[in-house]
């Protein structure tokens, strides 16, 4: 599925989760499952993570402005920074309603736990496949993605316990399927906080060794030095580059950068290139060829 259209995808999780979380919200309360109650809590919050993807994918492919001269593209980082945060904080609540029940069981309706459940099971095994092509390269399309998957795993799991529960009897196993679900919703989700916070702090992305830009760099022919060397992301899916090359022979002409520039995409995924070309001449020696200085 191309980037065109996960407008649809987006649309369409997202009027299936929120009917889900109504249906699922109603029959938590009904049946007393604090399994399901944490599961259409996690849900609800997996709406707002869609809308915001959603709204990012979209932000993200506006063209430049005299203001905004990289258009809006920073926008599917934050977004990814913003579901990964939203989602640590949804499943702490979920976590602490859970260790209450633990230590003061409720009685649950495990017939209806299970057949809501097994909705969920489709419903967000569903939604998942929508985003599943795009979820290797794009962080904010992932964050979707995962979403659904642990959402998916989060139902699987509900219908264990209630099936466990309804042969058992054991009150106990509701909350305590809703703390492992936690624990694995925040297990899951980790990575991605992580990757999105170091790439709103413009850290180079974690699939590009920044050494082996340097070394190819510094091996074209004619350069002796390189300096001023950044490697950031424009967005979830495009990275820059800005690097001070030392040519003592002068200029290597436009085909030569343009060829250097392809190579960087090839090689590094890096599509926005730019480079300086400098002779190294002691008189007018660069302010910032130091690599400390910024």
């Amino acid at each position: 599925m191309e980037g065109r259209d996960y407008g649809i995808a987006f649309a369409v999780g997202t009027a299936l989760n929120l009917g889900f979380v109504l249906v699922e919200g109603v029959f938590g309360f009904i049946s007393g499952s604090m399994a399901l109650l944490a599961d259409a809590g996690h849900n609800l919050s997996d709406v707002v993570t869609l809308v915001f993807a959603w709204a990012a994918s979209a932000m993200s492919r506006r063209l430049p402005t005299a203001r905004y001269t990289y258009g809006l593209r920073r926008s599917s980082i934050l977004a990814a920074l913003f579901n990964a945060a939203l989602l640590i904080i949804a499943v702490g609540a979920i976590g602490v309603e859970a260790v209450r029940r633990l230590i003061e069981p409720a009685p649950v309706a495990s017939a209806t736990m299970i057949a809501v459940a097994a909705v969920g099971i489709v419903v967000n095994g569903a939604t998942a496949l929508f985003f599943l092509r795009g979820s290797e390269g794009d962080l904010n399309i992932r964050s979707a993605f995962l979403h659904m998957v642990a959402d998916t795993l989060v139902s699987l799991g509900v219908v264990v316990a209630g099936i466990a529960i309804a042969t058992t009897g054991w009150l106990w196993l509701d909350p305590a399927v809703s703390i492992l679900i936690v624990a694995a919703i925040a297990a899951s989700m980790w990575s991605l906080l992580r990757q999105s916070l170091s790439l709103a702090l413009d850290a180079v992305p974690h699939s590009i060794d920044p050494e082996s830009v340097r070394a190819y760099l510094a091996s074209l022919p004619g350069v002796a030095g390189l300096h001023d060397l950044h490697i950031w992301p424009m967005s979830t899916t495009e990275t820059a580059l800005t690097c001070h090359l030392v040519m003592p022979a002068g200029h290597p002409g436009d085909a030569a950068l343009a060829l250097i520039a392809e190579e960087l995409a090839h090689r590094f995924g890096i599509v926005h290139a730019t480079l300086q070309v400098e002779t190294g001449d002691p008189t007018h020696a660069c302010a910032l060829a130091p690599d400390h200085v910024v």
